[in-house]
C-alpha cells in the first residue's frame, strides 16, 4: 500500500467498525505508524543476517517457526543435533523475501534454485509489490532493491495439490516430492526450500483425517483473540504441524545430496506475547526475528522416484489474491 496519511487517520475507526477491538484497532495503527519509518531505515540497513552471509547448499525454510519450538522437538529427531540461532531479517514473510532476495546478493541468488509455497513470491517478483500491503503507513521513503525473478537459477512456485478441497496449503510431502526432483535434474549449487509448515492453517490432523479444518486449526489467532480457545490449545496444534513437516524432511534428506544442510525459519510466531498474534511486520520481538540454524546433511539413496507434474504448478490459473485472502494475510 502506499503512503497515504488519510487512509492511515481512517483505518482505526474502520477496524472497530468491522469487528475488532479498540486494542486491536489501535495496534495496527501503530503499526502503520512505526512501519513507515522502520522499512525507510531497514531497507536501507537491515536488521538482522541475510541467509547469504552463511554458508549452505540447500536451506529449508519453516515458514513462521519458533526457536523454542524447534529446539522442544529437536531430540525426537535424529537429524536435528544443535539448534543454534540467528536474527532474521523480517518478521513477517514478505518483509523476509524482500529483505533476503535484494541486488546485494545478486551473484548468489543467479546459483540458487528456490522451491517455495509462500505466495507472497509472486507477489513480489512478478507483480513487484513490497511491503506494506494490507494497511497504510502515513509516511514512508522505503528503499526496496528486490532482484527481478529472471536473476535465480530455477524458481517454483508451488500451489497445486489433491487437498485442495479440505485446505489451502500445500502439505509436506507434496514440496518435499518437487524438490527432489529439482536438486537431482538442476545444476545450481544451492536450493532454498521454503515449506508452509507450521503456519497457519494447521493441517496436520486433517491432512490425515483427509477432512475440511476445524475453526481453530484454520485461524487460532481470531479463536484465541474471541476467548473461543486457549494458547495451550493453539501451540498444541502448531507442534503437530511442526512435527508434520519434520517427519517430511527427514525422508528428503535421505533423498538429495547435500553436504551443508540449513533449517531455518523466515520468522517466528506470537501466541499473545506483547498482545500480538501471528507474525506482524516491522515487529522487532525475538519470538519472532530470532531464529532456528540447525545443520544437518543429506545423502540420496535413491529409494525414491517422486512423482511430479511441473505444468500443474506453472499453469496461470492461479489466484495470488484470492489464496492471501484464504490464508488470513488480507
Amino acid at each position: 500500500m502506499h503512503t497515504d496519511i488519510r487512509a492511515w487517520l481512517r483505518e482505526f475507526p474502520s477496524e472497530v467498525r468491522s469487528g475488532s477491538s479498540p486494542k486491536q484497532a489501535l495496534l495496527k495503527s501503530l503499526r502503520g505508524a512505526f512501519n513507515g519509518p522502520y522499512f525507510s531505515l531497514t531497507t536501507r540497513y537491515p536488521l538482522g543476517t541475510n541467509i547469504y552471509e552463511r554458508e549452505w547448499d540447500l536451506l529449508i525454510v519453516l515458514d513462521a517457526c519458533r526457536l523454542d519450538a524447534l529446539r522442544a522437538v529437536a531430540p525426537e529427531y535424529d537429524y536435528l543435533e544443535l539448534v543454534s540461532s540467528i536474527w532474521s531479517v523480517g518478521s513477517a514473510s514478505h518483509e523476509w523475501i524482500c529483505k533476503t532476495f535484494t541486488n546485494e546478493y545478486r551473484s548468489e541468488i543467479e546459483k540458487t534454485s528456490l522451491v517455495t509455497t509462500n505466495p507472497f513470491v509472486p507477489q513480489t517478483f512478478d507483480d513487484r509489490v513490497f511491503p506494506p500491503k494490507s494497511y497504510a503507513v502515513p509516511l514512508m521513503w522505503a528503499d526496496w532493491d528486490v532482484v527481478e525473478k529472471s536473476a535465480f537459477g530455477n524458481l517454483l512456485q508451488i500451489h497445486r495439490h489433491d487437498y485442495d478441497e479440505y485446505f489451502t496449503a500445500p502439505p509436506p510431502e507434496v514440496v518435499t516430492d518437487y524438490a527432489i526432483q529439482m536438486a537431482r535434474e538442476d545444476p545450481t549449487e544451492r536450493m532454498v526450500l521454503h515449506y508452509f509448515q507450521p503456519h497457519t492453517p494447521y493441517i496436520a490432523d486433517a491432512h490425515r483425517e483427509k477432512r475440511t479444518l476445524t475453526p481453530l486449526e484454520d485461524d487460532p489467532w481470531r479463536e484465541m483473540m474471541q476467548g473461543r480457545a486457549t494458547k495451550e490449545e493453539a501451540w498444541e496444534l502448531y507442534m503437530d504441524n511442526l512435527r508434520f513437516v519434520l517427519d517430511d524432511i527427514e525422508r528428503l534428506l535421505q533423498n538429495i545430496d547435500a553436504k551443508r544442510v540449513v533449517i531455518t525459519a523466515d520468522h517466528g510466531d506470537l501466541f499473545g506475547e506483547m498482545g500480538g498474534y501471528g507474525h506482524p511486520e516491522g515487529f522487532v520481538h525475538p519470538d519472532l526475528k530470532r531464529v532456528p540454524w540447525a545443520l544437518a546433511t543429506g545423502t540420496d539413496t535413491g529409494e525414491e522416484v517422486p512423482d511430479v507434474d511441473v505444468a500443474r504448478q506453472t499453469d496461470a490459473d492461479y489466484d495470488v489474491q484470492e489464496r492471501l485472502e484464504k490464508l488470513g494475510y488480507l
